[in-house]
Formats: C-alpha cells, structure tokens, sequence
C-alpha cells in the first residue's frame, strides 16, 4: 500500500469520527480533545527524548490530563494556573504541555460556547482550507520559497493561496451559520489561515531542530499528532481571543 492510499484511509477513518464527536458535544467532543492532549505530550516529549514510562513521564502526562479535566468543568483560571506552573518542569519538557494545553483550552472553551459548534467548525474548516488551497496553488503556481530554511516545500504562492482559500471558506461557513454573508466572516477566515501556516512553520522549524522529518506513526500516511494538529493548535488559541473580543456572538464578527 502506497503512503497516499494510507493517507486517503486514514483520512476516510479519521474525519467521520472527528465530525461526529465535534457535533454531538458533550462528552464525545471533550474526551477526544483529551485524548488529543495527552498524546501531544506524549509524542512532542517523546521527541524530545524524555523516558515517558517514567515517573517523569507520567507526570508529563497527568500534566494535560488534569488540566483538560479542570477544563471540562469550567474552571479556568485553575486550569490556566496549570498551564503556566507547567514551565516549572524546564524549558525543555514545558514546550509540548503549553501547546497542548492552549490549544486544547481554546478547542473546549469554543465549543462550550453558544455558537460553540459554527465557531469549532469555522477554525477547523479554515485550518483545512488554508492547508487544501496552500498545496493546491504552490504545486501548480511556485515561484519563490516561503521560508525555505524551515520548510524549502512551502512557497510565497502557496501561502497566499492558502489565505484565499481560507477568507473564501469563511465565508462560507459565516453564511452556512445563519449569520449572512459578510465581509467580516472573510477576513477573520485569513487571520486564521495566517495563523494556521504559522503552526505550520514552527511545528517544521521544531522537527528540523531535531532533525526528524515525523513527529510519529501515530497516523498511517499522515505521521504523528503534532504533523497533523500543528496548523490548529495555534489557529484556536487566535480564534479563542477573536472570540474574547467579540464577547457575544459568533468571533467571526469581530469586524463588523
């Protein structure tokens, strides 16, 4: 089986349950973002050469874990406090328990809210489309390199293809919400593209240094949680604070 045919059914297996859980809520939703932590911090420590079966590494993981659970129950300045006690641990293991955690606060905090289940959907949505439309534009545009040092796959056509793509699709996502069509849903649809090829690129920057070119096999064809993950768990923490701005209503409308 070729790596794009394990792409392809990972990706058949993998978006119908993601889709299911983020639909029903509840439980289904917060024990899949959970989980999701967890094995940030298992692979990103992992790499990071940490002994995760040992009393360390436990800890590494109760890390996440009790601070989704705190989470879960809405106390977030507890699981915030978490969060930044995290750093006690070094500078080196607390890289992959802040990511993890902030960008599964934000996945559980937009959910929970009224327009939790549009909003979920338009980062995911957007996260996708700058990605889809990014590939898409620089495999048949290319010209310069966006960051060749980092990434030399990447172009400065693929990139703004992407941030098309993204400002299109949120708009989309705006309209689908019952909210209209609005000039608003499309711009903060490319500040969640900007976003997302940023976790892109520092996800790329931390594999090059150190010199690995997966973060796992966790996911045939794909490679491991944080290759897949990186893009959203730096767009969600940006639309959690659109979100805060905004207050009430969907973040999308942050600018109308």
């Amino acid at each position: 089986m070729t790596e794009l045919q394990k792409r392809i059914l990972s990706s058949l297996v993998i978006i119908p349950v993601v889709v299911l859980c983020l639909w029903c809520g509840g439980w289904a939703y917060r024990a899949l973002v959970l989980l999701v932590m967890v094995g940030i911090v298992w692979e990103g420590e992992t790499l990071l050469g940490q002994p995760m079966k040992s009393l360390r590494g436990v800890l590494l993981l109760l890390w996440p874990f009790c601070g989704g659970l705190i989470a879960i129950k809405g106390q977030w300045f507890a699981a915030l406090y978490l969060l930044v006690s995290s750093v006690l641990f070094g500078r080196r293991a607390c890289g992959p328990i802040l990511v993890a955690m902030l960008g599964g606060f934000a996945l559980l905090w937009l959910r929970g809210r009224p327009e939790g289940l549009y909003e979920t959907f338009f980062v995911i949505f957007a996260v996708i489309a700058s990605d889809s439309c990014a590939y898409a534009t620089g495999r048949l545009i290319g010209g310069p390199k966006l960051a060749p040092a980092i990434s030399p796959g990447k172009t400065i056509s693929g990139s703004l293809g992407g941030i098309v793509g993204a400002v299109i699709l949120g708009g989309l996502v705006g309209y689908w919400s019952g909210q209209g069509w609005s000039v608003s849903a499309c711009l903060t649809g490319g500040i969640i593209a900007v976003a997302a090829q940023a976790g892109d690129l520092l996800e790329s920057a931390f594999k090059r240094w150190l010199g690995v070119k997966d973060s796992g096999r966790l996911i045939p064809g794909h490679g491991g949680l944080l290759d897949r993950l990186d893009a959203l768990l730096l767009a969600a923490p940006v639309a959690a604070i659109l979100a805060l701005l905004v207050g009430e209503g969907p973040f999308w409308l942050l600018f109308r």
